[in-house]
């Protein structure tokens, strides 16, 4: 009973960390790696889309938000 109640508990425990693993690691880095490549190419319903994604994975976009650089590349230094 007691090592069937801990592999529960430990099923559980895993499946509430490969979400929040998913909800703040894995979409958010997907998201900004796609938003950098298409954000000076996106349509209006791509666009939209993106800003439903953001506002949905908020937190983990947070998260990683000190290394999104969505500035188009210049012509480097003169």
């Amino acid at each position: 009973m007691n090592s069937q109640l801990s592999a529960s508990a430990f099923m559980v425990v895993g499946a509430y960390a490969s979400i929040a693993l998913l909800y703040l690691v894995v979409v958010p880095l997907f998201l900004y790696f796609w938003m950098n490549k298409r954000w000076h190419h996106m349509g209006k319903l791509e666009r939209l889309g993106v800003y439903g994604l953001v506002f949905l994975f908020f937190p983990g976009l947070i998260l990683f938000s000190p290394f999104l650089n969505l500035r188009i590349k210049g012509q480097g230094e003169v």
